[in-house]
């Protein structure tokens, strides 16, 4: 889990057992039960899945109750794990994705998460088929009319407070993550009670099964003749009501599941959002138009941009305009023309953090003045799609697409939003069980970087404030 989440969790003294040792089937054993697992899937006709922190730890997102667990160091008085990257920047794993291909097979038919990394949505599984018992560090929700905000920031609060955002009723937003006091929502309760009533297998993996109320849900399968199936490293205080226990890594036992499926387990493409905004008017004495370039989150004017580390500014065929680097955020470039003046090009080098596949972008944006009256209509889905489809066929970060425009004459603006690849990965087989970042063309664009300053007719001192900031 989020290192942040954990420190915004108000004290509790018992937090359970923590620490506890695991244990590891041999080889063949774990073959066998791997085999077993995949015949009760294939046999099942409702399927419900039941996930802790154990099915993220291969993300780079450490767990709670572990052997190095938060909690477990915590009691220990030992420092905890530092962040490999930032929690907005994680990626799913090979059992978020296995969930989301067997989702697809309409073989899954419910997922119940304990988790607050948000990681189950991202993979792609869907909303109305996923329970979030203990909520999401990226959404929020209104409390007037219940819309969801998914965002690609961490959402500051926890314990269902109110954050600095309002939906677009007007009411203001609240976190959806429970503190240790909070009752478990409903909505979420309920649809997850009414799947594992039906459900003939419930599949639990990566948890200890200790936290009440959530860790009983599985349980209520049994009533109905249904089985339990555990797959988990510690011994958990449900294992003699399971019909299978599985002392194995969620992802090794996942993916050989999908091979013995014969299902494949799909590359994931992330998609991040930005959008810029262009603004003008007149001076005082009408001889010149203040203008206004600005790279903002498309959660709003004060969101914050997680996945952008800079943006660097210069322009076609403009020695007057002079460029610069914006490196702090919000993005804002100010500047001023002749009324006259002809059209041109302002070109964007969008600068992605550590933890992105591609190091950056470069949008041309043209500037003439003049605001259209009518945009054109996009269809973002088909958009996403052929961004996913372009990115598997040939593993490149970076790629983007205009997915919305919008404009007003008074005041004058308009804001163009893109959704550009920032990471792909693909997934080894069982015997590796790992994840493998896929960043396009590293060493090329390392290379060619020169040769881009140039034909963008970025000035020299530009390039040495660049390069000083890369040393830094």
């Amino acid at each position: 889990m989020s290192l942040g989440y954990a420190e915004k969790l108000s004290y509790i003294e018992d937090v359970g057992q923590v620490g506890m040792a695991e244990f590891f089937d041999s080889p063949h054993v774990l073959q066998d039960k791997i085999e077993e697992l995949a015949v009760l899937i294939r046999k099942s006709k409702h399927l419900v899945v039941f996930t802790g922190a154990g099915i993220s730890t291969s993300c780079g997102i450490p767990d709670f109750r572990g052997p190095k667990g938060i909690w477990t160091l915590q009691r220990d008085g030992k420092a905890l794990p530092k962040a490999a990257l930032p929690f907005s920047r994680a990626m799913p794993g090979i059992t978020h994705m296995a969930l989301v291909e067997l989702q697809r097979a309409n073989i899954l038919k419910f997922v119940i998460s304990q988790n607050v990394d948000g990681l189950h949505l991202r993979a792609g599984l869907l909303r109305e088929k996923l329970s979030e018992l203990h909520g999401n560090s990226f959404l929020e929700i209104c409390p007037a009319c219940g819309t969801e905000y998914v965002r690609d920031f961490e959402v500051e609060t926890i314990g269902l407070k109110e954050t600095s955002r309002r939906c677009s009723c007007g009411a203001r937003l609240r976190d959806s993550v429970l503190d240790w006091e909070d009752a478990l929502p409903p909505k979420e309760m309920n649809a997850a009670e009414k799947h594992c009533r039906m459900a003939d297998l419930v599949l639990c993996l990566g948890t200890s099964l200790q936290i009440t109320p959530a860790c009983n849900l599985p349980l209520k399968c049994l009533r109905g003749g249904g089985k339990i199936v555990i797959v988990n490293l510690q011994k958990t205080p449900k294992d003699t009501k399971a019909s299978l226990v599985i002392r194995g890594r969620v992802d090794k036992v996942i993916s050989g599941v999908m091979d013995s499926l014969n299902l494949c387990i799909p590359p994931f493409v992330r998609i991040d959002l930005f959008q810029i905004l262009f603004t003008q008017a007149l001076s005082s004495d009408k001889k010149f138009v203040n203008w206004n370039i600005r790279v903002e989150s498309v959660h709003g004017s004060r969101a914050p941009l997680p996945f952008i580390e800079c943006v660097e500014v210069s322009f076609t065929d403009r020695e007057d305009l002079k460029p610069a680097i914006l490196d702090k955020q919000p993005f804002l470039l100010k500047r001023r023309s002749s009324r006259t003046a002809d059209p041109f090009e302002v070109v964007l080098i969008i600068n992605f953090i550590d933890g992105c596949g591609c190091r950056h972008v470069a949008i041309n944006v043209p500037v003439h003045f003049k605001i259209a009256r009518k945009c054109p209509r996009y269809d973002k889905e088909a958009v996403y799609q052929k961004l996913r489809d372009s990115a598997v066929n040939d593993l490149r970060c970076g790629q983007y697409e205009i997915i919305e425009r919008r404009a007003n004459l008074s005041p004058k603006f308009d804001a163009t939003v893109y959704a550009v690849v920032t990471n792909i990965a693909t997934y080894n087989k069982a015997e590796k069980a790992s994840l493998s970042p896929v960043t396009s063309n590293g060493n090329v664009k390392v290379k060619n970087e020169d040769l881009l300053i140039n034909s963008l007719k970025i000035d020299s001192k530009l390039l040495k404030a660049r390069k000083r900031k890369s040393e830094v």
